[in-house]
Formats: C-alpha cells, structure tokens, sequence
C-alpha cells in the first residue's frame, strides 16, 4: 500500500512544558519529529508525564537544528548537533544546550507511540 503524510497536519500533537512533539502514523512507520525549547530538559519537563525517573524511549533520529546532551543512566553521556544522526537506547536524560531550539527527526516508533504519553 502507497501511504503519503504531511507533517504540516500531523495525526497527532504532544505538547510538554518548554517542547512538543508532533507525529504521524502510518503502515510500518511511526514518524515523530520532537522540538524543544532552551531550557527544556527530559527530567524537568517530560518525566512528571512519563512516571519514570529517566526516557525509557529508545530514539532513532536525525537533528535538524540546536544541540542536544544527552546523559545515559550509566553514566555515559554525548552531544548531538545538527546533521547528526543518532541512537539513544531507553534509560537516559537529555537537555538543550544553548539559546537555540532543538528540532529533531525520530524514526524509531517508540517516541510517536509513548514518548510524553501519561502511563496512567
């Protein structure tokens, strides 16, 4: 089957403090793309949602602008910027770095199905 979407009128929107998240939904494809304001940070904004003390979301993704850092529960941590492409397994923090907003691409699924989704 041949399935065309926009994002210019998304399935559906997740608004969170300081971000939000936009996604569509198709056959073997759910497709998110995540922006965030300076200032937002995972712990601060979407864990409150979440229920869960660190993103248990595992993220395929693409970063169209701003920076990322990102702090997985073991310890490890890295940085994402513009035109790289990522993957961050469940368990992790993550905040903006800087005065620009961070917009990003994720394929993974998991961000348009659950991400900022109240487990209640």
């Amino acid at each position: 089957m041949f399935e065309v979407k926009t994002l210019d009128k998304p399935d559906e929107r997740r608004d969170f403090p300081r971000g939000h998240l936009e996604a569509v939904h198709m056959t073997g494809l759910d497709f998110a793309v995540g922006t965030f304001e300076p200032g937002w940070r995972w712990s601060e904004s979407v864990a409150p949602i979440a229920g869960t003390d660190s993103c248990q979301v595992h993220h395929n993704g693409y970063v169209v602008q701003g920076r990322m850092r990102v702090r997985m529960d073991d310890g490890g941590e890295g940085e994402v910027g513009p035109g790289d492409v990522f993957v961050i397994p469940p368990g992790h923090d993550a905040w903006v770095v800087g005065d620009e907003q961070v917009v990003l691409y994720d394929f993974a699924g998991a961000m348009a199905q659950d991400y900022a989704r109240s487990k209640e």
